[in-house]
């Protein structure tokens, strides 16, 4: 008997002919002979309503009374997959994020999980109950209902799997599982049968809009093998594991497009120690996350460091530098939004030469300019204008022999 856990997404809920639809699938599961524990997301567009209701009612929305009110969407999905469950001849119970011993920090709409007690999930599974949680909050230490912020149902399915040591995590989407490409940029994208935790990581934070980092994060931490499924039409889809290395490792696996980011640039800065602490010691304490960074080579002793921040955060992290230009000599603080970031990602790049070379041909080749460029052993961004981003990957899906035939 295997122990899994389901987490199934907005769309997968989105009324009441998918939550039976969802309920049935459980039941099977079930009939095969498996443990299950189900975790779930809002119904569909359920939380952007909310959100707009929150803006229709206060122009302020304080962080704590926002995550009482997000909650809520899971909160009604439990309970309607409780009684289809019920309906479909399955016993079950729904619980709360709290209630499933979900514990986090005091950081409202943005919490991380800091301890897992899931006693009572247990009991239910002992007693014979598919446990069905409400994906996406918690409570905090100072005992107040906190979410853990986008794609926060993924960290909870995976975190709840970790502690009840479930043989898989099983995430249902509106997609069959990662895919080589983002298949609406790339008609031939094909999808992956198995990626590793590390690649997976790299297209999650690249911009591959499947699964949540921390998610992947957390999984590899605590060595939970992942299972990303279509709800629609229940195939095999991609497995997230531990790296195989009794396997040869495909070059290039995957190919990421980003739209979200904008570029910062701090122009005519000293060159001297210092300098770079001081800004980014500035945008890390108003809370900035800061991506690619490059420094140019000093000329005069004087140089540009440019960096990207998402673009929900350019006018706080344009606000942050202009805090600090005059400390730290700095000429000009300018940003551009018309960016876009283009990343190939291969567990294979580490011992295959030529990768680098091939990438930056095939760009010079279609007449696409580089404007800054980012590594890891297994990842290479290039930061593009926002109107090539598109025609980028194209050509770079074809040049690594990803299209599907």
């Amino acid at each position: 008997m295997a122990l899994i856990v389901q987490k199934f997404g907005g769309t997968s809920v989105g009324d009441a002919e998918r939550i039976r639809a969802v309920a049935d699938h459980v039941a099977k599961t079930r009939a095969a002979g498996n443990e299950v524990v189900v975790v779930v997301s809002a119904m569909g567009k359920f939380t952007d309503d909310l959100i707009l209701l929150a803006d229709g009612v206060s122009p302020s929305r304080p962080a704590r009374e926002m995550d009482m009110l997000l909650t809520a969407g899971e909160r009604i999905s439990m309970a309607l997959v409780s009684m289809a469950l019920g309906a479909a001849g399955v016993e079950s119970a729904s619980f709360t994020g709290s209630q499933a011993g979900i514990i986090t920090d005091t950081s409202h709409t943005r919490a991380k999980i800091l301890e897992m007690r899931p006693d009572r999930i247990r009991e239910a599974l002992d007693d014979g109950l598919v446990p069905v949680v409400a994906g996406f909050q918690g409570v905090s230490t100072e005992r107040d209902i906190t979410t853990l912020g986008r794609g926060g149902s993924d960290v909870t399915a995976v975190a709840l799997a970790a502690a009840l040591k479930a043989d898989v995590c099983e995430i249902y989407t509106d997609v069959a599982g990662v895919f080589s490409a983002d298949p609406r940029v790339v008609p031939k994208a094909r999808r992956l049968d198995r990626v590793s935790f590390d690649e997976m990581m790299e297209i999650a934070a690249t911009g591959g809009r499947v699964l949540m980092p921390r998610s992947v994060e957390f999984a590899r931490r605590h060595h939970v093998p992942m299972h990303v499924r279509s709800s629609f039409t229940w195939e095999p889809g991609t497995w997230i594991v531990e790296e195989d290395t009794t396997m040869e490792e495909a070059i290039v696996s995957a190919i990421t497009d980003d739209t979200s980011e904008a570029k910062i640039t701090v122009a005519g800065v000293p060159d001297r120690p210092g300098i770079a602490a001081a800004l980014f010691r500035e945008l890390a304490n108003a809370g900035i996350n800061v991506d690619m960074i490059v420094q140019n080579t000093s000329a005069h002793a004087v140089t540009d460091i440019s960096f990207t921040v998402a673009n929900v955060e350019l006018d706080a992290a344009m606000a942050a530098c202009q805090r600090v230009q005059k400390d730290i000599g700095a000429e000009t603080v300018t940003s551009d939004g018309n960016i876009g970031r283009v990343t190939i990602v291969g567990a294979g790049m580490k011992t295959s030469p030529g990768v680098t070379a091939l990438m930056f041909e095939t760009l010079y080749q279609n007449g696409i300019n580089i404007e800054m460029i980012s590594t890891s052993s297994i990842r290479i961004s290039c930061v593009l204008r926002a109107d090539r981003v598109a025609d980028a990957v194209r050509h770079l899906h074809s040049a690594f022999g990803l299209d599907a035939e």
